[in-house]
C-alpha cells in the first residue's frame, strides 16, 4: 500500500477544507455572488474526488478486489473495518452531490450548498480520521 500517496491526499483534503473555510461567507446573501459561489462548488467538487482517491488506493492497497462503481469502494472498506457504516452512507450522499456539481444532472440547488458548507465539512476530518486510525494498526513496510 502506498502510504505516502494516501497521506498526501489526505494533506490535500485538509488543505482543500482550509480554503473552503476561507471563502465560505457567514450569509446566504454573500454566498449568492457567483464567484464565491462557484469557489466553494469546485472546492467540495475537488474534495469529494481526493476522497474518492484515497478509497480507490486503499481498495487497491488492501487487495479488496475490483470495485464496479464508486460506491462499490465505500462499501469494500466498510466490511474490511477500514469505515463506519454511518460514514459510508454520508460518504455516498458526498459523491451523488459532487456527481450533481460536475456533471448538472439537476440544478444545483444553493440553498442545500450553503447548508453543507455550514455543516457537511466535518464529514472530511471524520472520514480523514478513520483512515488514519486504520493506517496506524497496520504494520510499517
Amino acid at each position: 500500500m502506498d502510504r505516502e500517496r494516501i497521506l498526501g491526499r489526505l494533506d490535500d483534503i485538509d488543505r482543500y477544507l482550509r480554503e473552503l473555510g476561507e471563502v465560505t461567507p457567514q450569509s446566504f446573501d454573500q454566498y449568492q455572488r457567483v464567484a464565491t459561489r462557484r469557489a466553494c462548488e469546485r472546492l467540495l467538487q475537488i474534495t469529494v474526488e481526493a476522497m474518492i482517491d484515497v478509497c480507490a488506493m486503499l481498495v487497491a492497497g488492501l487487495r479488496l478486489g475490483v470495485p464496479g462503481e464508486e460506491d462499490d469502494l465505500f462499501e469494500r472498506l466498510r466490511a474490511a473495518g477500514v469505515l463506519s457504516e454511518g460514514l459510508t452512507a454520508r460518504l455516498r450522499r458526498m459523491k451523488g452531490f459532487r456527481n450533481i456539481l460536475v456533471h448538472e444532472y439537476t440544478r444545483v440547488d444553493d440553498q442545500k450548498v450553503f447548508a453543507i458548507l455550514q455543516s457537511g465539512p466535518a464529514d472530511f476530518g471524520t472520514f480523514t480520521q478513520e483512515v488514519l486510525r486504520y493506517l496506524r494498526g497496520l504494520p510499517e513496510r
